[in-house]
């Protein structure tokens, strides 16, 4: 049996509420923090990324799984690297290697595992024009004949419920809520869906900064915090900001210029260090002195660095560099993979 459609497709997404739709008619699902996937079971079964790419080249290890799937089955789901029951986007990101032997090495040592949360087509059967709870039970009947590295991601329709995940589940790797309406259709690359997110703030020294493309303006500003032994330690870049602000920041951040660097000297604690997939360009950067402080809100840790870009909040004149420490980060604490698997 061929594919029910063409593929590749684009995923359905969503837009980010920093406050949940209210019940009735929505469904809340734990949001993972892995590779988006499509995967379509058949002769050859293949692994489609978010822009269409194939993921298989990289993720060996994954094809007994897509082969479990029915002829003709599609599934909706993420990529993840799990470490002592916590995903780790670190990890994942490490599985991306263009030399056949690393890939192999990694498929060993770092194994990836598949989290399916919706259901695309059944034995050739196009479900995407079929209302959500449907294919939400169709889903659930496939997976009493799935077995490991797939996994079922919990559904709930109690926002009370959905409320303990957002909090209790952001230890295990999990982003947020993504909220879906019972009788919603699938639709490729349309914004249908609400991704519910953490938002917090954080005061940061403005350590360096990377000029744009057009070359007479800011690109972005690299986000900094004191450690316990008093270095600056590199957590994040900001850019949101205007086109008029980014060329008067450029005039500013260029008259405090420094020879000086993140980490004390210790090069790991650098921008851009510990990332082999850094263009050269996109390395560069120029080091200020550190006193500008800036307030930032942020998403999600990961490891010791925001894992997405910042948002600009505001300016702090009135807050010494030397206050902004590690310790105003937030670190989530709750229940690991496998209980989030459990729901």
């Amino acid at each position: 049996m061929t594919y029910p459609f063409t593929p590749p497709i684009k995923p359905a997404i969503a837009k980010i509420k920093v406050i949940p739709p209210s019940p009735p008619g929505w469904v809340y699902e734990p949001k993972w923090d892995g590779f988006r996937m499509i995967a379509y079971g058949g002769d050859p079964v293949r692994m489609d990324s978010r822009n269409g790419k194939t993921l298989l080249r990289y993720f060996p290890e994954l094809a007994a799984g897509l082969n479990q799937l029915p002829s003709g089955t599609v599934v909706d789901g993420e990529v993840v690297v799990v470490v002592d029951d916590i995903t780790k986007f670190d990890s994942l990101q490490l599985r991306i290697h263009p030399a056949k032997s690393r890939v192999d090495m990694l498929a060993a040592e770092i194994p990836a595992q598949l989290v399916c949360f919706d259901l695309l087509a059944d034995k050739g059967e196009d479900l995407r024009d079929h209302p959500y709870a449907e294919r939400r039970d169709r889903l659930e009947s496939l997976f009493d004949n799935l077995a490991h590295p797939w996994h079922l991601t919990p559904v709930t329709e109690d926002l009370t419920v959905a409320e303990r995940w957002f909090h209790e589940f952001e230890h295990a790797g999990c982003d947020g809520i993504i909220c879906k309406q019972i009788d919603g259709v699938y639709r490729e690359n349309k914004r249908d869906w609400i991704k519910w997110k953490h938002r917090r703030d954080a005061d940061c020294v403005v350590g360096g900064y990377r000029v744009h493309k057009d070359g007479d303006k800011i690109g972005s500003i690299l986000l900094g915090l004191y450690n316990d032994q008093g270095d600056l330690h590199f957590i994040g870049h900001c850019s949101g900001f205007s086109d008029h602000d980014r060329v008067e920041l450029l005039k500013q951040f260029e008259k405090i210029r420094s020879d000086e660097s993140f980490g004390g000297g210790d090069k790991t604690r650098e921008p851009g260090a510990q990332s082999r997939w850094s263009s050269e360009k996109s390395a560069q950067w120029t080091p200020v002195d550190p006193g500008v402080v800036v307030q930032i809100s942020y998403d999600q840790l990961e490891g010791g660095r925001f894992r997405h870009a910042t948002r600009f909040e505001r300016w702090r004149q009135d807050k010494p560099a030397s206050e902004c420490t590690m310790d105003q980060l937030v670190r989530p604490e709750g229940g690991g993979f496998s209980d989030v698997i459990a729901g």
